[in-house]
């Protein structure tokens, strides 16, 4: 997503146009309502579904951030004296907008890196992600949830642990952007 939102982002036209037409289409869909479509169609419950899932409904966020960011770092005035020099457009873009536009992405993807755990979590609890005998918080919840009465300890480990990695996600996508933002200094 950052690979495409940040060519997009430096060449514009009609790149820059489909992209933004075809990341549309994909934020269109509800990702929990999405992966219960798609992983009920592919039924293997192995890993690789539910990651190939979550990046084909997860792109476009990253797009749209490496998009903007791209957008901001090539109208500053020391990307308009590389390419007065004669910079070409991949020094120009590696050397000179991708360092200072990799910032936000970064942000972001930590952030969604939490939100992305809670739905594969999510989706295995409702039976459509990972199947047992995969290592999944979800399955923990959903076998313990049968036991609430009787054993309550088996479903609060396993909810904790996964209440408590999503918000160490989202607390460090929060620092990530306090350390890495020129403007909270």
């Amino acid at each position: 997503g950052s690979v495409l939102g940040g060519l997009a982002g430096y060449y514009g036209g009609w790149w820059d146009a489909l992209l933004s037409r075809i990341a549309d289409v994909f934020f269109g869909i509800p990702i929990l309502l999405g992966g219960l479509v798609f992983l009920s169609v592919v039924t293997s419950g192995s890993v690789w579904p539910v990651v190939g899932f979550i990046v084909l409904l997860g792109w476009p966020q990253i797009s749209r951030i490496a998009r903007g960011a791209v957008l901001t770092a090539k109208r500053h005035d020391y990307v308009q004296a590389a390419r007065a020099l004669g910079a070409s457009d991949t020094r120009t873009l590696l050397r000179h907008i991708a360092p200072n536009a990799v910032a936000p992405v970064i942000v972001v993807a930590t952030i969604a890196l939490g939100t992305y755990i809670a739905l594969e979590a999510t989706l295995s609890f409702l039976g459509v992600g990972l199947k047992p005998p995969t290592v999944s918080w979800g399955i923990d919840i959903s076998s313990a949830s049968t036991q609430i009465r009787n054993a309550p300890h088996m479903l609060l480990w396993p909810a904790g642990a996964l209440s408590i990695t999503v918000l160490a996600f989202i607390m460090l996508g929060d620092a990530v952007r306090d350390a890495l933002d020129p403007k909270l200094r």
